[in-house]
């Protein structure tokens, strides 16, 4: 049983290495308090592995992973989007308050986020592949504790990068960063589900147009803002405050 263990544990743990899993990690660490964020990949972790375990060894069948795959995109995608909107109406000034805002958010509210999104993006992985095969053939619930620690043991690693990082990189540069890096895990989501055959560096390749895009339409609405802020006002723009009259 401890050779099954350790045999999981290196296995999921060499799979998780600059996988999108751990990128994940990373970026929610960058955001959010890392015991969360551990907490939140510990609990997905456990049950993903369960159900890896449970179809290898009881069902011998296989999830739909195109519809998951989608879902997974979706949220993050959605998710990416939402981070990068956030920032548009955070200007520089406001970093110290959107630093507190994003350390004072609801535990519980981040805990079920990153629950949810490793729990999506584990389900039809192929770490959930190479788990279903070790369940097969050895003892399920060595291979589910193996799987289990060699999966946190990696998102751990990310977050300690994650925490190195956000310590000397301003908040409005990691929301943005984070907003970039979401968007980037979903396109590769859907490629790699959809479009196997392309091939790993391809699809990596093909995933960098999406941040690419929204990074440039950011720049274009920050420069839009940043103009327009200081734009010296005409004559007839410029109200005296307190008095209601025009100049």
């Amino acid at each position: 049983m401890i050779a099954t263990i350790l045999l999981s544990f290196g296995v999921l743990f060499l799979a998780e290495l600059g996988d999108k899993s751990q990128l994940m990690a990373l970026t929610f660490a960058l955001r959010y308090r890392w015991w969360v964020v551990l907490a939140g990949i510990t609990a997905a972790s456990i049950a993903v592995n369960l159900i890896a375990v449970g179809v290898g060894h009881f069902l011998g069948a296989t999830l739909p992973t195109g519809v998951i795959a989608l879902i997974t995109a979706v949220v993050l995608l959605a998710v990416g989007l939402w981070t990068l909107r956030e920032t548009i109406h955070t200007g520089t000034e406001d970093d110290e308050a959107a630093e507190q805002d994003s350390g004072a958010r609801s535990p519980w509210r981040v805990f079920f986020m990153v629950l949810s999104a490793f729990l999506l993006a584990e389900l039809g992985d192929r770490t959930m592949f190479a788990i279903i095969a070790l369940a097969s053939s050895h003892n399920w619930v060595a291979v589910w504790i193996g799987s289990v620690v060699g999966m946190v043991a990696a998102g751990g690693g990310a977050i300690a990068l994650g925490i190195l990082l956000g310590k000397h990189v301003p908040e409005r540069a990691i929301a943005i960063g984070s907003g970039l890096l979401f968007l980037y895990i979903g396109a590769a989501t859907l490629l790699s589900a959809f479009a196997p055959g392309l091939g790993r560096l391809t699809e990596y390749a093909i995933a960098l147009l999406a941040p690419a895009l929204a990074g440039a339409v950011l720049w274009v609405l920050n420069r839009r803002s940043t103009n327009s802020a200081s734009r010296p006002a005409l004559p007839n723009e410029s109200v005296e405050s307190g008095s209601g009259q025009i100049r």
